[in-house]
């Protein structure tokens, strides 16, 4: 009850932008008495927020934490249900383990587990995920789609067009896609995803997507065995970038697109990512479990399949592998 006070709160403040909300228009608005509005306005300020009061006025938020609680995600958010229902935490394993457990115990879908720092995060095929605190954006979505199995990889396409469309309309930086799901700037990687299944026989039962970014690192913040295929946001534009900004951008894009997926299907989703992909036109090595395959990239199948040209103009379907330019 607490919490969802709280969100009502600052669903309040989010829509009244820069003007003054009164204590007893509060009280009003989220159905409680102008004490219990106090007592909520005293907890954002303990967890960062910093409200202007102005007698006769009212409140308003003026400055918003650095780190990226639910509440400052919160604040500003304009999605249905993506990023609606927020799990944090200040340090995990990994927010994939938590989003697996939570997702077994029927959460709303748009459930969210973010945290500041994780410790054992991991990508594709099992590999370490660095995940230093207080810099990137370290988290887990879980959703519900009434799909058949084979097409739950599409998921993972969507997520990278959204994570793009986001950090190029927040940032203003121009990022690229390399099959299926790296991020790129300027050739270095700045983001991953993880697309991971809870399913029975014949129905998905949930999709989690793991997305790690790099939002905030400076140069000295990264070993030095990733420094030459690695970036930040922050290294690439020169300057911070919000983090909780950034992560209702992507919220925003993400829904958006999804619900686009979930009505029309994956060809316009297609569309958008082969756009952004770094990958269509070049020549590329495929790097599966049994084989390397190189090839011209042609573009993906209707299924989200790579598809590569070698020199005798055979075509191979390529569905999982590490994939260089």
């Amino acid at each position: 009850m607490q919490s969802e006070l709280r969100k009502e709160l600052l669903d309040a403040f989010t829509n009244a932008g820069e003007d003054y909300l009164s204590g007893q228009h509060l009280a009003d608005l989220i159905g409680c008495s102008r004490t219990a509005v106090w007592k909520h306005i005293e907890e954002l300020r303990k967890e960062g927020f910093e409200l202007e009061a102005v007698r006769k006025k009212g409140y308003r938020i003026v400055k918003t934490p650095e780190k990226i609680t639910a509440n400052e995600i919160r604040l500003g958010l304009t999605t249905d249900f993506i990023g609606r229902n927020i799990h944090y935490e200040e340090s995990v394993e990994s927010t994939q383990k938590i989003a697996h457990r939570f997702a077994s115990e029927e959460v709303p879908e748009g459930t969210v587990i973010i945290a500041e720092e994780q410790r054992s995060g991991k990508g594709r095929m099992n590999r370490k995920w660095y995940s230093p605190k207080y810099t990137g954006i370290w988290m887990s979505l879980i959703l519900r789609p009434n799909i058949p199995l084979t097409k739950a990889p599409q998921l993972t396409l969507l997520t990278a067009v959204a994570v793009v469309q986001a950090i190029e309309e927040f940032t203003g930086l121009t990022p690229e896609i390399k099959w299926p799901n790296d991020i790129l700037i300027k050739g270095k990687k700045v983001t991953g995803i993880l697309t991971e299944l809870q399913a029975e026989a014949d129905r998905v039962h949930s999709i989690i997507v793991g997305i790690g970014i790099n939002v905030n690192q400076k140069k000295e913040d990264f070993p030095a065995e990733l420094l030459e295929i690695a970036s930040s946001l922050y290294i690439e534009k020169g300057e911070p970038i919000s983090r909780a900004g950034l992560i209702r951008s992507i919220f925003k894009q993400f829904e958006t697109l999804y619900l686009l997926y979930l009505e029309q299907g994956f060809l316009p989703i297609k569309l958008l990512w082969e756009s952004y992909a770094i990958s269509i036109g070049k020549v590329l090595k495929a790097r599966t479990l049994t084989n390397v395959i190189e090839g011209k990239a042609l573009g993906i199948t209707d299924e989200g399949v790579l598809m590569l040209e070698d020199n005798i103009g055979t075509i191979h379907h390529i569905y999982s592998a590490d994939i260089e330019l």
